[in-house]
């Protein structure tokens, strides 16, 4: 931290900083080699581009669910002649019946 008594040398920071990144790149550019040795026509995306594993796996759950409130939703058209719809619910229902709102007759 630079305090009064010692004001920030900007040079030195700078040359920190592009030493920093030059040493980053190097490292980046060794790993992605070794990786190509590895697995010849093989390319591996960086990290950051990579979806993580828990979103890899909320994605497949998701799927599944969707998969699962389909089944269920044409079951329900094929077995009834009510109405139905796919929504979250609290109590962990795939389908939720719905029904109409009728006017009162006058």
């Amino acid at each position: 931290m630079a305090t009064p008594a010692n004001p920030p040398v900007p040079g030195f920071q700078n040359k920190t900083r592009v030493a920093i990144l030059a040493e980053l790149d190097k490292e980046k550019r060794r790993l992605l080699q070794s990786q190509s040795m590895n697995s010849p026509g093989a390319t591996i995306p960086l990290a950051s581009s990579r979806p993580s594993l828990k979103e890899a796996r909320d994605s497949a759950e998701q799927q599944h669910i969707a998969a699962q409130q389909k089944a269920a939703l044409q079951h329900a058209h094929g077995h009834s002649s009510g109405f139905f719809i796919t929504q979250d619910s609290s109590f962990g229902n795939l389908i939720l019946p719905v029904l109409p709102r009728l006017e009162p007759e006058l």
